[in-house]
């Protein structure tokens, strides 16, 4: 048995038919940016068979409708835009089957990280850097799921946190 859109069965002489899994991967790609495998899979569970969607698959990226280099930019930038980090963004692009050198060279390319930190921490907490070793630790936990590294996190709270968390010992450039 298998299902078509809005959860109506599909025909089982349908299932093969290559006129009707392009029909349906349109539909889908009309709304959003698919990666090759998230559409593959998307058309799968609606019930087509395997040769039909890899060959339809083959003709759309031919054709140029299906593209996972512009699915994996349009990810980056709409992820990286609500404050999510390189390490988020990875998972996302793996979990779309997007190749691991596709996803290397997406993040490369794409953001200055410890910018993009900074900013977060500021939208979500103010301009004003933690004066204590609590607040400091809640911003780096916030900052570390939204999956940025160790050295984003401490270019956004402003270097290794001696200085901030109020510690009154001796500096590097101290005499004494």
């Amino acid at each position: 048995m298998a299902f078509g859109r809005r959860g109506r069965k599909v025909d089982e002489h349908r299932a093969g038919d290559p006129a009707a899994v392009r029909a349906t991967a349109i539909s889908l790609l009309g709304r959003r940016e698919y990666a090759r495998a998230e559409l593959a899979a998307a058309l799968q569970r609606k019930g087509f068979e395997q040769g039909p969607i890899a060959e339809t698959l083959s003709e759309l990226a031919g054709e140029g409708v299906l593209n996972d280099n512009r699915y994996t930019e349009a990810l980056v930038r709409q992820l990286a835009g609500r404050g999510q980090g390189p390490a988020r963004i990875r998972q996302a692009l793996q979990e779309a089957g997007i190749s691991p050198d596709q996803i290397a060279s997406a993040l490369e390319a794409s953001q200055d990280w410890c910018q993009l930190a900074a900013d977060t921490r500021r939208r979500k907490f103010g301009a004003a850097r933690p004066t204590n070793w609590p607040e400091r630790a809640r911003q780096m936990r916030f900052l570390q799921y939204r999956g940025f590294s160790t050295d984003h996190i401490r270019s956004a709270l402003g270097g290794s946190g001696a200085d901030d968390a109020g510690d009154t010992g001796p500096t590097p450039d101290d005499d004494s």
